[in-house]
This record gives structure tokens, C-alpha cells and sequence, in this order.
């Protein structure tokens, strides 16, 4: 069994009515089933955990919301859990920024997490100076920062996340830890040019079946871009039984799955030395 850590997990997806046009996306995009709208209770969760061989799991929560299930289960289990935390408001930054290093200091926050398409209407992508400040707070407190690419399965506007936006911040901000999320489709070579132009970016495979990633990802895994590519879920979107089922599948080096599923979620959100 590969041995993984699954960095974007979301246990909040039930017990509230989903909007329609995540009932779309669920029907529509993902042909997803009853799972799909699900929060998973705690034992539940570790023991698909166990059962698939993910050693921790980075839970997605809401900023403001500390007494919630992502935060509870991370309080509860440490040793399995960290957290992505998102729902920052940009445009009225400073209450936001303050928030964000409290909760930094008194939880296992690992990475921040803004989706360009999915606030401001789409009108904001990441070159516009209405992130700089979260970009400055993220290096101040050595913080990685995940970033929606990629076309959004919603009807939302998509040009926001065109990967070429992040081009100008990694100049800019050579510090700050990025990391493009959910894949990059229909960009991804884009990308890919990028992840081989900067030595602070990665790419995360959440909500990709790894059946579905280019043949072009799969080759820079191969050659140059082994420590560029982080494994994920987006569970329950995606389970961990299909998508760690397809990554055991895939014509890739046992060198280069590890590195995939663990090593580089290892050494990039948890500092952690890796062969």
C-alpha cells in the first residue's frame, strides 16, 4: 500500500443545503453520488484514512470558524490532521490579516487558501494588488498559500485563475510559498512552464482523478519536476479509495509516486526532511 498525505479534505460539505450550483457540479462535472454532500464523523474519517494509507490530512475550515468540526478533529489529533484555512476577506484586509496570524499561532494551520473565481464576482485575479497584503502576511509568518487555478467546475467567471497571473507574484514575492490548487485545466501548460520557472511554486492535484492528469504533468513528475506536484483529493468530492486506487495505477516510478503522494506535502507544508 503507497503511503500518502491527502492535503485538501473538506469534512463540512454536509448539514447545511447545498447552493444549485453545487448540485450542478455534483450531477454535472463530477457525476458524483451520495457522498458527495457528506461530513464525515471522526472515526469515520481516520479509518478511511487507515484503510488507504493516508498518514495525515489537511482539513479545509473556514477562518472564523475555530469551533468547527476541521478545527475540532484537528484539536482531537494533531498527529493526523493539520489545516488549510480560507474564507479571507481581501478587501477589507487588516481584520482579516489579524485573524489569520491568530489562528496561525493557536492551530496546526498549514497553508492559507483563496479561490480567485469564487469571491469579488471573478474580478480579482492574483496579480491584482488586493492580495498583497495576505501575500506580505503569508511570508511574514512563512506561511504556504494556495490559490484556485484552472477553469472552476461552478458556473463562475474562470479567466481569474489563469496560472500566467501567478507569474508577476512569484517575481515580486520570491518568498512566499504558492501553490495552485485543483489543477490547472485547461492552462496546464501553463502551468507547467511555470513550475519549472520558480523554485517557490508547486501544483496540487485535488479534485483530479489521476486517471484524468495529462500525459505532460505526468512526464515533468518523471524528469524535472519530481518536488513540483502534491497529491490530494478534495475529498468527499473524490474519495481516497478511487484516487489513491488510480495513483497505484499510473506508469510512474516507485520514486516518483512517493514523492507525488508524500514527499513533497511532507517537506512543503510540514518542513519535514525528506530523502
Amino acid at each position: 500500500m503507497n503511503r500518502a498525505i491527502d492535503c485538501l479534505v473538506n469534512v463540512d460539505m454536509g448539514g447545511r443545503k447545498p447552493p444549485d450550483w453545487m448540485v450542478r457540479v455534483k450531477e454535472d462535472y463530477f457525476k458524483g453520488g451520495d457522498s458527495f454532500f457528506k461530513s464525515p464523523e471522526l472515526g469515520e474519517l481516520l479509518d478511511d484514512m487507515d484503510a488507504h494509507g493516508v498518514e495525515r490530512a489537511i482539513l479545509l475550515a473556514n477562518v472564523a470558524d475555530t469551533e468547527g468540526r476541521a478545527f475540532r478533529f484537528a484539536g482531537e489529533r494533531p498527529d493526523r490532521f493539520a489545516l488549510g484555512v480560507g474564507g479571507l476577506n481581501l478587501l477589507r484586509p487588516m481584520g482579516t490579516l489579524r485573524t489569520l496570524e491568530s489562528v496561525v499561532r493557536d492551530h496546526p494551520v498549514v497553508y492559507a487558501a483563496v479561490g480567485p473565481s469564487f469571491w469579488g464576482d471573478g474580478m480579482y485575479p492574483p496579480s491584482d494588488a488586493v492580495y498583497y497584503p495576505l501575500y506580505v502576511k503569508c511570508c511574514e509568518l512563512d506561511l504556504p498559500l494556495c490559490l484556485n487555478t484552472g477553469m472552476p467546475g461552478p458556473p463562475l467567471p474562470a479567466e481569474a485563475q489563469n496560472p500566467i497571473h501567478l507569474d508577476r507574484v512569484c517575481i515580486r514575492f520570491p518568498e512566499l510559498r504558492l501553490c495552485m490548487i485543483h489543477g490547472a485545466d485547461p492552462w496546464w501548460d501553463t502551468a507547467i512552464r511555470m513550475l519549472g520557472k520558480y523554485a517557490n511554486l508547486r501544483l496540487m492535484t485535488s479534485a483530479w482523478s489521476p486517471k484524468r492528469l495529462p500525459a505532460s504533468l505526468l512526464h515533468f513528475m518523471s524528469t524535472r519536476g519530481r518536488d513540483r506536484v502534491l497529491f490530494a483529493t478534495d475529498y468527499p468530492v473524490l474519495s481516497m479509495e478511487r484516487c489513491l486506487g488510480e495513483a497505484a495505477a499510473l506508469d510512474l516510478a516507485d520514486e516518483v509516486r512517493r514523492a507525488w503522494l508524500l514527499d513533497n506535502a511532507r517537506a512543503f507544508f510540514f518542513g519535514d526532511d525528506v530523502p
